[in-house]
């Protein structure tokens, strides 16, 4: 699915409070997912940690998917800042991809909203928001966070560029979904994720002295998955406007 830039004449894109907003609401509820699946899987099946990581993982691919394809059409669907940080940089001298003036909002209401979806699915299973005591910050674990984010951003850009965005709701609910498996850190891929479930010591919890750690080498992940789009897809720059999803056009009255 092929949009014109945003910037075509007579066309604007939704306004950057109602993009915030966006992805306010779409990062928190999307930890909300991960969290209160997360929460029901640890009380569902006690003894079984790997039922509870299968349950936590379909959970969140399906949820991701149903918020990518919501509110993608208004924010782009970030949800993500390593998202928005990469399509701001690659799309910088075409004029595509998120203005630098909009890349703190988007940021902030990424954190923000994540912070507030783990504070709402402790609401809804009656936890007390308190520190993690998960510690994951082991060698293996960090080398798992820069693998899932470099696949991550490759996919999200790839498909930009190939003019395939319509199916990235369903792909990248897919990815994250195979790298809570495949990846050792169970595919955080999200630094907004990453500092919202450092406040519930669940089973989708992370020990505060384990976040900054994942949040650098999910930012190394994002400049190897850059890397190489750049090597497969010399031409990505041009598609940075499409990404997660190209947003809806407002025609001018």
């Amino acid at each position: 699915m092929n949009i014109s830039p945003p910037s075509r004449l007579g066309a604007l894109r939704p306004s950057l409070p109602r993009r915030a907003a966006a992805e306010f609401v779409g990062s928190g509820l999307l930890v909300t997912i991960v969290v209160g699946s997360g929460i029901a899987a640890q009380r569902l099946s006690p003894d079984d940690v790997g039922l509870q990581l299968l349950e936590n993982s379909l959970a969140t691919a399906l949820g991701l998917s149903v918020l990518i394809l919501m509110l993608g059409p208004v924010s782009g669907g970030h949800f993500n800042p390593v998202v928005s940080i990469a399509d701001w940089l690659i799309g910088r001298r075409e004029g595509t991809g998120l203005p630098l003036r909009d890349l703190p909002p988007y940021v902030l209401a990424q954190i923000f909203g994540g912070i507030a979806g783990t504070l709402l699915a402790g609401v809804m299973f009656d936890t007390a928001p308190v520190f993690s005591s998960h510690d994951r910050a082991t060698g293996g674990h960090l080398v798992g966070e820069v693998v899932a984010t470099a696949g991550l951003v490759l996919l999200i850009f790839a498909l930009a560029r190939t003019g395939t965005a319509s199916a990235t709701a369903a792909a990248v609910g897919a990815y994250i979904g195979a790298a809570y498996w495949f990846t050792s850190s169970t595919s955080f891929a999200n630094p907004a994720v990453t500092i919202a479930r450092m406040f519930t010591d669940t089973f989708a919890g992370i020990a505060p002295g384990s976040v900054v750690p994942f949040v650098v080498a999910q930012v190394v992940g994002a400049a190897l998955g850059l890397a190489l789009l750049l090597v497969f897809y010399p031409t990505a720059t041009r598609a940075a406007d499409r990404v997660v999803v190209p947003q809806h056009l407002e025609t001018q009255p």
